[in-house]
């Protein structure tokens, strides 16, 4: 094959290294996986997948045996909802070259399997990075990663095909990731940074004991995990990746936050009870809570049954760090409107619209998450600002009453 931007080849203590860099959604990227591991017949290839991305690239029926209910009660329903996300925008970009995100990973299994040559899963799982991603995040930082993402779900813009094939030269990855690092550090860090370590670590695990290996990866990674690659080979970096294949644990003040406004929040009822004004406190923290969080179901279309749990139970959740409304309510809906295989089959699709989000069951719970939580948080901040207002009326009653 001949010398091109989107490939590096390097020679570490007697390991010959052959690095493709590949858009993802690239017909010709397809072309050059298949030609290139059957010229290179290499003794190993690397594949930039997790073994639970090998595993749904090669059972197409996986989407089947999502468990929604499951999900939601291990606290990863924002997980799975930016990964549908993720994964609309690659496919809407591939569309208009036939091609689907992943294409060219498949390629590379089929080609293995074909010639009976070796194959290493060498990416870190997915979960565990967008975890990271988000628990590295400050507020305004997840903020603009939602925003980013919506953004990229619902654009209108066309994507050119030559524009596919420009993100595996040099100068135009490079400037990518200089704006990445500009408008999300923490993001870039995760997404690119840790990842080129974690590739390159596996990459140099998998070619131990063997005379070469070809890695597919994404054109970006390519710089990252050559540099990467060589300190390695001249043991000034180690293998050893644990560090960057963990979620960071909460802070302790992460940990106490959780309890103290649900803290707080009971001590000002208790308050306002002992100077007479408890009833009209929390009715204003029923209403502001409840309805707030209603207003997000209703919102997401959710069926009324989500919609009256959504009322009664932000009131309850807000003031436990436990279980927040959105799963509750979250729960509901998957119960009441179940997702069928078809919302299964077509998610990917349907995120790429506002319109799909509506009709598809499976995309409709996981909005519902999202709203109702949103709703039963400006709830709270809002009904804490009510609880100071009728508070200070009391404190100028007396102070008046005193003169």
């Amino acid at each position: 094959m001949e010398n091109k931007d989107n490939i590096r080849r390097l020679t570490l203590n007697g390991v010959e290294y052959v690095l493709l860099g590949t858009a993802h959604v690239s017909q010709e990227s397809i072309s050059e996986v298949n030609q290139i591991i059957q010229e290179e017949k290499p003794s190993v290839v690397g594949i930039e997948l997790d073994e639970g991305r090998y595993a749904s690239l090669t059972d197409p029926d996986s989407w089947k045996k999502t468990d929604v209910s499951k999900v939601l009660k291990q606290h990863k329903g924002f997980l799975m909802l930016a990964n549908i996300v993720l994964a609309g925008y690659q496919k809407k970009m591939g569309l208009g070259q036939g091609v689907k995100p992943g294409d060219e990973m498949v390629a590379a299994i089929k080609k293995c399997d074909e010639l009976g040559i070796k194959k290493a899963m060498v990416d870190r799982p997915i979960a565990t990075t967008l975890r990271r991603a988000w628990a590295k995040n400050s507020l305004f930082g997840k903020a603009t990663l939602i925003a980013a993402l919506g953004a990229s779900a619902f654009s209108k813009e066309e994507v050119d095909p030559v524009q596919i094939e420009n993100l595996k030269k040099n100068s135009e990855m490079d400037s990518m990731m200089n704006d990445l690092s500009k408008e999300m550090p923490k993001v870039k860090q995760v997404l690119i940074d840790e990842r080129d370590r974690y590739l390159a670590s596996k990459i140099f695990d998998a070619a131990q004991n063997q005379s070469k290996i070809v890695a597919v990866l994404g054109a970006g990674h390519l710089k990252g995990v050559e540099n990467h690659l060589k300190e390695l080979s001249a043991g000034t970096l180690k293998s050893d990746v644990s560090d960057i294949d963990v979620v960071p644990s909460k802070s302790f003040l992460s940990k106490c936050l959780g309890w103290i406004i649900p803290v707080i929040i009971i001590a000002l009822l208790a308050w306002g009870f002992y100077l007479g004004r408890g009833k009209e406190m929390a009715l204003a923290w029923v209403l502001w809570n409840g309805c707030l969080s209603a207003a997000g179901a209703i919102l997401c279309g959710a069926h009324p049954l989500t919609v009256l749990v959504s009322f009664a139970g932000a009131p309850l959740t807000s003031l436990c760090p436990f279980i927040g409304v959105g799963i509750v309510a979250g729960l509901v809906q998957a119960w009441v409107c179940k997702p069928k295989v078809k919302d299964l089959e077509n998610v990917t699709s349907d995120a790429m619209s506002i319109k799909g989000f509506y009709k598809n069951r499976l995309l409709k719970v996981l909005l519902v998450l999202i709203f109702t939580s949103i709703g039963s948080s400006l709830g709270t901040f809002i009904a804490a600002g009510k609880f100071a207002e009728i508070l200070s009326k009391v404190k100028n009653v007396a102070v008046d009453s005193s003169l």
